[in-house]
Order: C-alpha cells, then sequence, then structure tokens
C-alpha cells in the first residue's frame, strides 16, 4: 500500500502548489502589465536502490502568457503603455537592472522618475532624473521624455532623457521573485528602437480571471479525490494487518 500512499501523497501536495499559482495570478487580476503564470503537472520516476518503478507529481510552471493585456485610458502624462511587444527597464532593490510592463510611473521631489513600488526607471544612460518643477511632459512614440519647464515660454521645449526600451527573446527571459523579469543568462537587454508606447495610457493585467477559477476549482477537486486515495490505501493496509493477526 506504501506506492498507493505515496503516489496520492505527491500527487495532492502539487495540487496545493498549483492551486497556490493560480491563486496568485487571480490576486493580480487587476495588477498594471502583469503576465500570468502557465501551471502544468507532469510524471517523473523515483529513481532510488532498485528500478523506478514509482512515479510521483511534479507542477511546474513552464513560461508566462506573454500576451498583450487591454488597454486602458487615464489621460495622465506619466501613464505609458507598451504597443505589443516590449519592456520597460527598471532598477531594482539590488541595483540590477530588470524589466516590467507596469508604466504607471511618478516623479519624486529629488525629480527621479519611478514605477509605482519607488523602483527608478532607467533610460539610455542609467535612471531618469527630470528638472522639478516642470509642465507639460510629454512622451513619445519612442519614449523621449519633452518638457517644459515651469514658467518658460510655451514654444520652448525640450527634450530630457528617452526610457530604455528592450525587447528580448522571451525564450531568454525569466520571472524573478518580485515579480520583474530578467535575461536568463544574467547580461543586460540592449535597448530597442522597435518598441513603441502610447502616452495617458495603461497597459491591465492578462489574467483571466474566469478561467483561473475554472482550474482552481479542478485542482481542489483533484486534490480531494488524492486525499480520498490516501484514506482508501489506509483503510486496506489496515486490513490487511488484520488478515495477518488472523493468521
Amino acid at each position: 500500500m506504501d506506492k498507493l500512499l505515496y503516489i496520492a501523497a505527491s500527487g495532492a501536495s502539487q495540487d496545493l502548489l498549483g492551486t497556490g499559482l493560480r491563486a496568485n495570478n487571480l490576486a493580480n487580476a487587476q495588477t498594471t502589465g502583469f503576465r500570468a503564470q502557465l501551471e502544468q503537472a507532469r510524471s517523473m520516476p523515483a529513481y532510488g536502490e532498485g528500478l523506478p518503478s514509482r512515479v510521483f507529481s511534479m507542477t511546474e510552471s513552464p513560461s508566462n502568457n506573454y500576451e498583450s493585456g487591454p488597454m486602458i485610458q487615464t489621460g495622465r502624462d506619466l501613464d505609458v503603455a507598451i504597443q505589443g511587444d516590449g519592456w520597460f527597464a527598471v532598477q531594482d532593490d539590488n541595483g540590477q537592472e530588470a524589466y516590467s510592463r507596469d508604466g504607471n510611473f511618478k516623479l519624486g521631489d529629488d525629480g527621479i522618475l519611478t514605477d509605482v513600488h519607488n523602483r527608478p526607471v532607467l533610460g539610455d544612460n542609467g535612471p531618469i532624473f527630470l528638472p522639478v518643477p516642470l509642465d507639460n511632459l510629454d512622451i513619445g512614440m519612442d519614449g523621449t521624455l519633452s518638457m517644459r519647464q515651469l514658467g518658460a515660454p510655451e514654444n520652448v521645449i525640450e527634450d530630457v532623457g528617452r526610457l530604455k526600451l528592450v525587447k528580448p527573446n522571451y525564450a531568454d527571459m525569466e520571472r524573478g521573485t518580485d515579480g520583474l523579469f530578467r535575461m536568463e543568462d544574467g547580461t543586460i537587454a540592449p535597448a530597442s528602437a522597435g518598441v513603441k508606447v502610447m502616452s495617458g495610457m495603461l497597459e491591465g493585467s492578462n489574467v483571466n480571471a474566469v478561467d483561473e477559477m475554472v482550474n482552481m476549482i479542478s485542482l481542489q477537486r483533484h486534490y480531494e479525490l488524492q486525499v480520498k486515495m490516501m484514506k482508501q490505501a489506509d483503510e486496506l493496509d489496515a486490513r490487511g494487518n488484520q488478515l495477518l493477526r488472523i493468521l
């Protein structure tokens, strides 16, 4: 009965991991620029001293859903959405370059452009600093930031920087525990002139809430079946012990 119990227990534990992943997707259904994680389970042989006669389930996230989310018009100067493929470059908590689709930017009192989590937004030459106070900030389709300083004539517009926009292959990227994406080999992605942005817009999450709920219900029912199988294995084991006592 130990084989039956082992298979059922490993399956139940992996169902819990899959439920957690789906729950995380569902919790980020309203997160700007969020990319849903994909989930799958596969059987893996258990190797030991003898032949691999037993298998266990392994839940994994082989990739992410890279489809674009819905575009939401906000009219705010510092809200930017990427058209099609591409990423914004930001500086993570360790000072390293990482990539995000969240274009909900803000300007601090010190003039540093940051995302909603206070991570500096990177330009072609590092973090972007804007002279404050400023007026009439404009972000072009290529990520160029133009502005008119407060009190300056209306026709005096100057470029003050450009967002670093990258477009690496999805297969070369990985998601970190902080939700940011990075190059899998630890390198820095080069800026791409082919990435275009729209000002006054935000990209919503690409999570399909209905699909995630259906998958969560399926995983929970599968978990219940695994628990029932464990109980059945325990009952069979108890009856076997009773027969041994009789003999």
